[in-house]
């Protein structure tokens, strides 16, 4: 579908986006648009005792990238666990997967904890604000918030009465996107509705590299462009707010598909045949993935004067296939009769309910309790088996007290339980069976394996607890401490995987008496904030008594062409690190930035590092800014990362140079927007160590060009 479509699709194809109330304000307050400046930082890290980053439009615009993690790595602790150039996963503080929690305007964004080929399906031309908060949230946000919080809230509706929108237009060099987004809203009285429709298409993208080696294997990479890595996806929302003295409601519906494909050598059994070019850098052939994620929430709220009650609910349907040519390892399996490439599938239904309520008895003392509840269901197809069908029911209670004797001082306190159960179904393959004894297996070993999956029924409970003081002596300074014990609940692919997990080139299999992940958090953060300069050091230190990991066994997998086994296991695990970010405003208009990062884990049962720990990074920035033009020249070093887990490659460091533009240019009645922006602008050779195709030695994308254009309009009524 053609950008130039996008104003009539806009019309039939109308879903959105819910505004959830901060659970750090009691009130919502309509304000003009928000620029964050250290400041602001500065009044909302004080209603916290977590480090907070908030992020606004002008930080989203300057680093848009059209992936909404890859524009958020930008920020020290924060990384994007990449899949190519299409998905990408939050990673904080060297956690992911399941230790992150992503909510979109209230509601927990259920689909991508699946595995590390699995992306947020959120459209990155939505996103108005993101909180994102490091460190022990389980305590607010529940089990799946260990590791911290990405919070994508709404902006504030416009104060006057008004019609207005912004087309947006994007186009980047390295891969040949070009996208656009179109947003149309309208403010009457009480009514706040907005649409939006976006689409992004692009090619296989550019890598600065000739060949890669998989497995030994050396495979060309004709043109320098990485095969097969096309895709799109298409996003559509209605989001609308209703207010009327102390009573708000939202209400939102959002469809998000995307299709991306894989690239042919790195999925199944390398073959350099399979990587020839096929004369389209924009044609997505096998094998590749589908994910569309349909979601529906709202969000009612009520202020008396001294109580604000809230109430979230929200459904979605998260269905995601993997499409590869019919193969199999075993003689006796035949071609199924409909869809014979469909590999996989996944159908994910979540139901969820969350209620909130905040007591202001006095100036001093501030009480909140939750009360939140969910439901999943998973149903499986395709030739292929990974995870089995199973059901899901979470419940959680929590309580929250803040004493704030003046301005200086606030310490928190709080407590939650968690309960849940998983019924996971069974499941026999009578083709390995037959396959096993044709290959000459003893009879215990046929049996053993022939069941992929064994029925599993668990109940997990477990407390989380919070302490943490904010201290302000001055209003320069801020210094937080928070401790916490946290849980998080067992997942089904820890549970009951058992399959070749192409995406991750291994034999997966869980482990049924796998308990609850626990562990101990310490975080400090002091901040400054001056007139010319500001800076923010948080350290950091966690300790897990069961952190849940795949572990390679030593054990040959019967599987044909699965080597050896990687079974989820507990083990006793550290964590410590911190970030450091600071800004300098120099004579001139010019000012420099300054983000570090540093992530340290180990594995106190195998004595060795933990898999997947990002490494050190440094980014200094320097930024001439007048009126309504911005320049900025950028150096990112990232360290070497050679502290790796057992059968993980270390990945060399890098320096990597960018630069970037911004004006704002009057038309008529309007001022159009451009962003121009160069990354690795000298095509530099490098790896990311948590990105997808790492362990098939392929290097991130090359140079690349972008520019995004932005064209607001209003008219006032």
């Amino acid at each position: 579908m053609r950008i130039g479509m996008i104003p009539g699709m806009l019309v039939v194809c109308c879903t959105g986006t819910l505004h959830a109330q901060e659970p750090d304000s009691l009130r919502n307050v309509s304000l003009s648009e928000i620029v964050v400046t250290e400041n602001y930082q500065y009044l909302r890290n004080r209603n916290t005792t977590l480090h907070l980053d908030v992020v606004g439009k002008e930080f989203l615009k300057e680093h848009f990238s059209g992936n909404l993690m890859q524009t958020l790595e930008q920020l020290p602790g924060v990384h994007s666990m990449d899949i190519g150039s299409g998905f990408s996963k939050p990673v904080i503080r060297g956690m992911g997967f399941n230790r992150v929690s992503v909510t979109e305007n209230g509601i927990k964004q259920e689909g991508q904890q699946w595995g590390a080929d699995h992306g947020l399906e959120i459209d990155a031309f939505n996103v108005e604000q993101v909180n994102i908060r490091k460190g022990p949230a389980s305590l607010l946000y529940g089990s799946d918030a260990m590791g911290g919080v990405v919070e994508i809230t709404q902006a504030a509706p416009p104060f006057d009465d008004q019609v207005f929108g912004e087309v947006s237009l994007l186009g980047k060099s390295v891969n040949g996107l070009f996208g656009g987004s179109v947003m149309l809203g309208v403010k009457k009285d009480r009514w706040f509705t907005k649409l939006r429709f976006s689409e992004q298409h692009f090619g296989d993208y550019r890598i600065p590299a000739d060949t890669i080696v998989y497995l030994t294997q050396k495979m060309p990479v004709h043109d320098r462009r990485l095969k097969n890595t096309a895709g799109f996806e298409r996003n559509a929302s209605l989001f609308t707010q209703y207010r009327k003295g102390a009573y708000m409601s939202d209400y939102m519906v959002s469809n998000a598909y995307q299709k991306v494909g894989f690239f042919p050598g790195a999925h199944g059994i390398p073959d350099p045949s399979r990587v020839e070019d096929d004369g389209s850098a924009r044609n997505i052939g096998l094998p590749y993935s589908t994910v569309n994620h349909l979601k529906v929430t709202t969000h009612q709220e009520y202020a008396w004067e001294n109580i604000l009650a809230q109430w979230d609910l929200g459904y979605q349907n998260n269905h995601r296939e993997e499409w590869s040519l019919f193969h199999t390892h075993y003689g006796s399996q035949p071609v199924p009769e409909t869809d014979p490439d469909k590999e996989l599938a996944f159908v994910l239904n979540t139901f969820s309910s969350g209620m909130k309520a905040r007591f202001t008895g006095s100036s001093v003392w501030d009480h909140r309790m939750g009360w939140d509840v969910q439901y999943q269901r998973n149903t499986i197809s395709g030739y292929s088996f990974l995870l089995p069908e199973y059901s899901r029911f979470t419940t959680g209670i929590s309580w929250l007290t803040t004493w704030k004797p003046d301005e200086m001082l606030s310490v928190s306190g709080g407590l939650r339980y968690d309960f849940g159960k998983t019924d996971i179904r069974s499941f026999t393959d009578p083709y390995l069976e037959t396959y096993l004894r044709e290959q000459g297996y003893s009879e215990e070993i046929v049996e053993k394996s022939k069941t992929r999956s064994y029925p599993v029924k668990r109940d997990f409970g477990d407390f989380s607890g919070s302490l943490g003081i904010v201290w302000a002596p001055a209003k320069a300074h801020l210094l937080k401490a928070n401790v916490g014990h946290s849980f998080r609940l067992s997942g089904a692919n820890e549970l009951a995987s058992n399959g070749v997990h192409h995406g991750t080139f291994r034999h997966e299999q869980g482990d049924p008496d796998l308990g609850s992940e626990r562990g101990w958090q310490l975080d400090v953060a002091y901040s400054f904030f001056g007139t010319i300069f500001s800076v923010t050091v948080s350290p950091f230190a966690s300790w897990f008594s069961n952190y849940i990991y795949l572990k390679p066994t030593g054990e040959w997998s019967v599987l044909p062409h699965a080597g050896q086994i990687y079974r989820y296991t507990g083990a006793e695990a550290l964590f410590a690190g911190g970030e450091i970010s600071a800004k300098v405003d120099l004579p001139l208009y010019f000012s420099y930035e300054l983000g570090g990062e540093y992530v340290y884990t180990y594995n106190l049962d195998e004595h060795i590092p933990l898999s997947f720990s990002p490494p050190g990074s440094l980014r200094n920035t320097l930024s001439w800014e007048k009126k309504r033009m911005r320049f900025y020249v950028e150096h990112q070093y990232i360290a070497d990362q050679n502290r790796v887990a057992r059968n993980e490659d270390p990945t060399p460091g890098a320096q990597l140079f960018h630069l970037g533009a911004g004006f704002r240019i009057s038309v008529g009645r309007t001022d159009v927007e451009l962003t121009l922006s160069a990354r690795n602008l000298f095509n530099t050779k490098y790896y990311n160590h948590l990105s997808f195709y790492r362990k098939v030695e392929i290097p991130e994308p090359g140079r690349n060009f972008q520019l995004l254009i932005k064209i607001p309009f209003k008219k006032l009524f």
